[in-house]
């Protein structure tokens, strides 16, 4: 798979500003991170655009393709190939004919805005709200020091926060709590996307870890996890009742409000004696 030669874009720009502290102002400059459309194009028919933070594109396509159902596995994709522009980017995917025979029927169209899951779908029929039961997967017995751990270390990973200060977080675990890889983009799955793309393309095993996001549990977080069968997914702001829905229906377990001094389990508990 190849991705045409380009200077590497950092996700963000320097912008011109007038800071304002007290009674003290300054002309300076700030970073500010990009949000580019970016266009998902299957066997020449452009299926999706999407505001993205424009790194690790490859990844965000390969991602998207099996998060959203398109493939079932990345032997179904052939090709790839990333194309950008001064404003925009495009990525290329050749994939199986009959994943692309599935997705003409679906006749989803998914040009929507950043953090949104479900813009531009044609019909409530086509959310696919209903996940498979996912592969039972033994879980850590004591989470709090595994989740006091992946909160401390996400933080020291993500650069683009720390640079700008306004793109999500999606890190993968191991279950020490160890954050082994993060990316990050202006939407939550966005993020998500690449992470899982990264994960596929490297053979991980995705029952040997966990998700970790800097966002809230959101519905479509939580079903693009399900599809792959990834035990677990844990975030630092709250989850939405679809997601706890929604988890349940798939046995993953969903955990947030995760802080280093604590944590709230939502699905796959036990309930603790009094």
């Amino acid at each position: 798979m190849d991705s045409e030669k380009f200077d590497l874009p950092v996700g963000y720009q320097q912008r011109p500003i007038l800071r304002q502290r007290g009674t003290e102002r300054q002309m300076t400059t700030d970073k500010v991170a990009e949000e580019t459309p970016v266009a998902l194009v299957f066997n020449g028919i452009s299926h999706a655009v999407m505001m993205a933070t424009p790194l690790d594109l490859e990844e965000l396509a390969i991602g998207f393709a099996l998060t959203e159902g398109i493939v079932q596995s990345k032997s179904e994709i052939y090709d790839i190939a990333v194309h950008p522009f001064p404003a925009s980017a495009e990525v290329e995917l050749t994939i199986a004919q009959s994943a692309f025979i599935k997705l003409k029927e679906r006749r989803r169209s998914l040009s929507g805005r950043t953090g949104c899951g479900v813009c531009g779908i044609e019909s409530l029929a086509l959310l696919d709200l209903e996940p498979e039961p996912m592969q039972i997967t033994a879980l850590p017995e004591l989470l709090s020091p595994v989740i006091a751990r992946a909160v401390n270390e996400l933080s020291q990973n993500q650069f683009l926060m720390s640079e700008t200060g306004g793109v999500h977080a999606a890190a993968w675990c191991d279950f020490d709590g160890t954050v082994l890889k993060v990316f990050e983009d202006v939407g939550r799955h966005n993020g998500l996307d690449k992470l899982i793309g990264h994960l596929v393309m490297k053979q991980q095993d995705l029952r040997a870890g966990f998700v970790f996001m800097s966002s809230r549990a959101s519905y479509e977080l939580v079903r693009k996890t399900a599809r792959l069968g990834i035990p677990m997914l844990a975030t630092i702001s709250a989850p939405t009742c679809l997601a706890i829905d929604i988890a349940n229906k798939a046995g993953l377990k969903l955990v947030s409000f995760c802080r280093q001094n604590g944590f709230v389990e939502y699905t796959n508990f036990s309930t603790p004696r009094l």
